[in-house]
């Protein structure tokens, strides 16, 4: 599902980087079709907490998933704008908020670990697997647990 390139020693994968709540997340850059600013996000009524609610992207709806709340963290106290990356399930366009966008880092594929068994439960069960970066982890985001919440929704209902 990642983009991967063929170079020398082994395949590379491409992921961009976002921050959230303070950690480095990396989404697969085969899942992004958009960086950018949410601006009139309508609440939906009766939705969970981890829906901010819809826009309209260039004549598309788009729901809006609050990763701070789907990562059970608190709401951002710095006043800065929330900035939001565009993936798509099934059909289905979502923009996930984040903090901040960072850029296009490319990895050995090689080199993605499993989740580490301390690595925090409410990541874990979003994440497929962790690269170690210089002095940082970046945790990789596997958009298709990140949207679970939307099908379970439905399901629901």
């Amino acid at each position: 599902m990642s983009k991967k390139t063929q170079i020398g020693e082994g395949a590379m994968v491409e992921y961009v980087t976002a921050m959230i709540g303070g950690q480095l997340f990396g989404l697969p850059i085969s899942r992004v079709q958009d960086v950018f600013m949410p601006e009139r996000v309508t609440r939906v009524p009766l939705s969970s907490r981890e829906i901010a609610g819809v826009l309209n992207l260039r004549g598309r709806i788009v729901t809006v998933v609050d990763m701070r709340a789907r990562l059970g963290l608190p709401k951002p106290e710095d006043g800065k704008t929330a900035m939001a990356v565009g993936v798509d399930l099934r059909g289905e366009s979502y923009g996930l908020l984040i903090d901040q966008i960072g850029e296009v880092l490319r990895l050995a594929e090689d080199g993605k670990e499993e989740n580490p068994v301390n690595l925090d439960p409410r990541m874990a069960k979003l994440a497929g697997g962790v690269h170690r970066l210089d002095g940082q982890l970046m945790v990789v985001l596997d958009v298709d647990r990140v949207l679970e919440l939307e099908t379970k929704v439905q399901m629901a209902a």
